[in-house]
């Protein structure tokens, strides 16, 4: 999933997933063979600051989206029902006027799962104190973020989520 080397740039990314998870089945058999044709997420690493507003054309992008996609691999290898081989990924590295709009026109287009139905798999630790809210459904569905194990009980079970990801996946895949 992750380039073999830092870079700089911001920009879009498209994450595929080939695996074995039964709740994915639909999905990895549109993606096998290298046909990476549906993500299973889409997301966006703008500059630092950048959240803030008021950034310049002469903003310095760093590595945002290599330490995003590095967040990402690391979220997938601490889940206990996924493996990080099974992933890869698309990116393309642009100014960072057009990120918010990109990623909104991918979501759009692809419907990805983990963009629509199974939140949760691009949030962070929420911080120390902080843990009053709902695991979200994607650690209830993908355990072993050890933050995310602080949060309260998610409100779905497992089962109820793998038949919720299972129709959308039938459904949107048509």
């Amino acid at each position: 999933m992750l380039p073999p080397g830092a870079f700089v740039g911001a920009g879009v990314y498209a994450l595929y997933y080939t695996g074995d998870h039964p709740a994915y089945a639909a999905l990895t058999d549109v993606n096998k063979d290298g046909h990476y044709l549906c993500p299973i997420y889409v997301g966006k690493a703008v500059p630092d600051g950048a959240r803030k507003g008021g950034q310049g054309d002469d903003v310095d992008p760093g590595f945002a989206l290599y330490k995003r996609l590095n967040d990402h691999a690391k979220s997938v290898s601490a889940a206990q029902n996924l493996k990080l081989e099974d992933f890869h990924c698309r990116f393309l590295s642009v100014d960072d006027i057009w990120i918010p709009l990109t990623e909104s026109l991918l979501i759009e287009r692809f419907k990805p799962v983990w963009n629509r139905v199974l939140d949760g798999f691009g949030n962070h630790d929420p911080g120390k104190g902080r843990h009053s809210g709902k695991m979200p459904p994607w650690d209830c569905l993908h355990p072993g973020r050890p933050w995310a194990e602080r949060l309260q009980p998610c409100a779905f079970t497992t089962d109820e989520l793998e038949q919720r990801v299972r129709e959308y996946l039938e459904n949107s895949l048509l």
